[in-house]
């Protein structure tokens, strides 16, 4: 897979917003695990529209927000396995992408995907599907 690696503006950034000076670019380059964790993606897609599937037959989310949320992750599988999706170093990793990416695919809808699960469950499912393969 070729990777595409964008830079994004520092309000854009997962955490550099806490510190007065930018991150420096050995850092992120350091913390960001997107260049192993990329392979992850399909993964990390199937395990949220898993839990998007639960957030909607919970009425935790609407029916209309799920749709979106579906349809825009398999959008955004399709720009991964056409080598089209710009994958970001100050956004750390697989998840963190997809999730910008949802957001600005669908808005708002995209944020509520996060509901109920945490960033280490995520990767935990993600490994568990892809120890399966």
């Amino acid at each position: 897979m070729t990777q595409k690696i964008s830079a994004l503006n520092k309000k854009d950034t997962s955490w550099s917003g806490r510190f007065n000076e930018p991150v420096a670019e050995l850092v992120k380059k350091y913390t960001a695990s997107i260049g192993f964790d990329y392979r992850l993606a399909s993964y990390d897609i199937e395990g949220s529209i898993a839990h998007a599937r639960m957030l909607s037959a919970q009425d935790i989310i609407s029916q209309e927000d799920f749709n979106a949320i579906e349809t825009g992750l398999n959008e955004i599988l399709e720009e991964i396995n056409a080598g089209q999706f710009e994958w970001s170093l100050d956004l750390e990793d697989v998840h963190l992408n997809i999730e910008k990416r949802l957001t600005d695919k669908i808005g708002d809808a995209g944020k509520r995907l996060h509901t109920g699960r945490s960033r280490n469950d995520q990767v935990a499912t993600d490994v568990r599907l892809w120890l399966r393969t």
